[in-house]
């Protein structure tokens, strides 16, 4: 048996593929409506208010810590924030979810936004990075993160969620001069952003690419990647691991890896060992349980975790997680039971 560690040199130790007692497991989205505790405090709070307010974001963020002994806490907060520094309006709708009020379409618009200091703009955050990490100690890790430019550009584009992403990929394709505009502020954004959460005191960040499964893997190289591998560059100035994750990504693995990040987040829809084949072991790797089999009894979500676990043997650097959010009806008992199940079946 290993030297029991901390969570943070656990989780700090997957990240760099150095050997651990056991497989770290976070949850993407586990501050969130499946906690009843989360439902009690929504009820009382907008969801902006929950994100503006340092106290309450601080809260939230610790609840998955101390309800489901998850290996590291992520910061409560919402990908879109940053808009708000560009001049950029939005709202949070019950069920339709983002809305950008003016969504940016030309070159006129794009030279209008501004490129704000994180400090200035975002201080709420970072103000709660602070709280949270005050309450951890030096145990627990905390994960900062931010939308990558696509995920980011897409919303601002299509003025929220998309089906098929068209208006964006015109943009791409129809005026490559005013996408390279509007990616290369959102990747100065987003650098400057991820940099500022570091030096607030996040241990690990991670970079959503929510969106860009939507693409072929030649659109990413082109239009994609070298505004990722930008910021994934950058970081490296400040030390700490970064996460790059993309949902239906199984046709970007290789780009992805080629991009940047010390951990490549992989969904459910590819088998952990060849994804980690195809990326390289030179990288670690984070996942991928799909967020459906936490609707199964513990029986079937303990098989599931087994046959993730065995697909790792041999390398160092896995961190256990869903293939994207945890969904917002999930019995909290489920996501504990898992976590236990993870920490049971990995304990070395």
């Amino acid at each position: 048996m290993h030297k029991r560690l901390t969570k943070k040199q656990r989780f700090l130790n997957a990240c760099g593929r150095v050997p651990v007692d056991m497989t770290p497991i976070w949850i993407m989205r586990q501050a969130g409506r499946f906690m009843s505790a989360y439902r009690r405090k929504r009820q009382a709070h907008s969801f902006i208010e929950m994100c503006k307010e340092p106290e309450i974001a601080a809260e939230v963020t610790l609840l998955p810590v101390q309800r489901l002994d998850v290996d590291a806490a992520i910061l409560f907060a919402d990908i879109l924030l940053p808009l708000e520094g560009m001049g950029v309006g939005f709202s949070f709708t019950n069920h339709d979810g983002p809305v950008i009020h003016n969504p940016i379409r030309t070159a006129n618009q794009v030279n209008r936004l501004i490129i704000s200091q994180p400090e200035d703009s975002l201080g709420y955050v970072l103000s709660a990075i602070k709280l949270v990490k005050r309450e951890l100690g030096s145990d627990t890790p905390l994960i900062g993160f931010s939308g990558a430019p696509f995920t980011l550009a897409s919303y601002l584009i299509e003025g929220g969620h998309s089906q098929n992403y068209l208006i964006t990929k015109m943009m791409m394709l129809k005026t490559p001069h005013v996408w390279d505009a509007l990616m290369s502020k959102l990747s100065k954004i987003i650098l400057l952003y991820l940099g500022a959460q570091i030096k607030a005191g996040a241990d690990v960040v991670q970079l959503f690419d929510s969106w860009a499964g939507c693409l072929s893997p030649y659109d990413y190289a082109k239009y994609v990647m070298p505004y990722n591998k930008t910021i994934l560059t950058g970081l490296k100035k400040y030390k700490a691991p970064v996460i790059n994750f993309a949902t239906d990504n199984a046709g970007l693995l290789e780009l992805m890896g080629e991009s940047g990040g010390d951990v490549i987040g992989v969904d459910w829809r590819i088998s952990l060992d060849s994804a980690w084949k195809r990326i390289g072991y030179k990288k670690a790797i984070q996942g991928n349980l799909d967020p459906a089999v936490l609707f199964g009894p513990a029986s079937e979500i303990k098989k599931h975790v087994r046959a993730i676990i065995e697909m790792t043997a041999g390398h160092n650097g896995h961190i256990f997680n869903l293939g994207h959010g945890v969904l917002p009806t999930t019995p909290e008992s489920n996501v504990k039971a898992l976590v236990d199940i993870v920490h049971e079946l990995s304990e070395r």
